[in-house]
C-alpha cells in the first residue's frame, strides 16, 4: 500500500530527475563492476553531467575525479551516495556544508539522522532508492 510519504518521495525523485544537471557520484571510481560505475554512465545516458568523488580521484566516464566534494570547483545540484551507511552522514554533512541542493542515498545507503539533518538544512533527500532504477521506471 503506498502511503503519502511514498507520494512524497516519488515527486522528490521525479523533480530531481527533471530538473538536475550536476551530479557528484560519492564512491565512483574506475571499478566496472562496481554500481557506481554503472549508475554514473546510466546518468551520463539520461543528459546528466556527472562528478566522481573518490580518494583516488580518478578520471571516470570522461569526468575529472575529486578526493572529496570540498575539492569540486563548481556547483552540484545531487550528491548520489554510493557509501556504506555508517560513512553516509558524514558525505550528508559535506553536501550541506559545499551547498548541494539534494542528497541522494543509494539502495540498502540509510542513515535517518543524517536525511533529517539535510532536510533541516533545507535540501532535497532520497533514500534506500537507485536513480538509475527510478530513470527505467520512467521510461
Amino acid at each position: 500500500m503506498r502511503t503519502s510519504e511514498d507520494d512524497r518521495t516519488t515527486e522528490t525523485v521525479d523533480r530531481l530527475l527533471d530538473s538536475t544537471t550536476t551530479w557528484a557520484v560519492v564512491g565512483l571510481s574506475t571499478n566496472a563492476d562496481r554500481a557506481a560505475y554503472g549508475v554514473a554512465r546510466r546518468l551520463q545516458q539520461a543528459g546528466k553531467r556527472i562528478v566522481p568523488v573518490h580518494p583516488s580521484a580518478a578520471t571516470v566516464h570522461g569526468e575529472t575525479g575529486y578526493a572529496t566534494l570540498a575539492d569540486v570547483p563548481h556547483g552540484i545540484d545531487v550528491v548520489d551516495v554510493f557509501v556504506r551507511s555508517e560513512l553516509a552522514g558524514d558525505v550528508a554533512d559535506q553536501a550541506i556544508a559545499v551547498g548541494a541542493k539534494a542528497v541522494w542515498f543509494q539502495l540498502g545507503v540509510i542513515d535517518e539522522d543524517a536525511a533529517a539533518r539535510v532536510r533541516a538544512a533545507g535540501l532535497d533527500m532520497v533514500m534506500d532508492r537507485c536513480p538509475a532504477i527510478e530513470l527505467g521506471r520512467r521510461a
